[in-house]
């Protein structure tokens, strides 16, 4: 992905949730350009490069990275890119608001948001 389009998608993720003070990646070209560089500046983010040859270094997308490869890429043959969206898409809705997470008391994190919405609603009207 061009270093252009990857400034703009942190554009829009940054307008829904906020700027993020450092950013950790891999040392890929898009990461290395002036244009990445430069943006990250601007707005104030700290570039964090992993070591080269240290993908464990950024565990967290290596992670990701196998578990979308084993679960959308290994296990379908695609006609064209318009199934490769679509599939990913449900996927990310799974794995993003769904799937149960051992950190969150085995919810998932849409049940731990209600929960934890509703318990501020209870103090809030308990401590009003």
């Amino acid at each position: 992905m061009p270093a252009n389009k990857v400034t703009q998608l942190l554009e829009i993720i940054i307008s829904k949730y906020g700027k993020p003070q450092t950013i950790r990646m891999d040392n890929g070209t898009e990461f290395t350009s002036h244009v990445f560089k430069d943006w990250a500046k601007e707005n104030g983010i700290a570039l964090l490069f992993i070591q080269p040859g240290k993908p464990a270094q950024n565990g967290l997308i290596e992670r990701f990275n196998r578990t979308y490869r084993e679960d959308i890429l290994d296990m379908n043959l695609f006609s064209h890119l318009q199934e490769v969206k679509q599939l990913t898409q449900a996927w990310l809705k799974v794995y993003n608001e769904e799937r149960p997470h051992e950190s969150l008391a085995g919810l998932s994190p849409t049940a731990f948001a209600e929960m934890r919405k509703n318990k501020t609603k209870l103090e809030n009207s308990i401590f009003k």
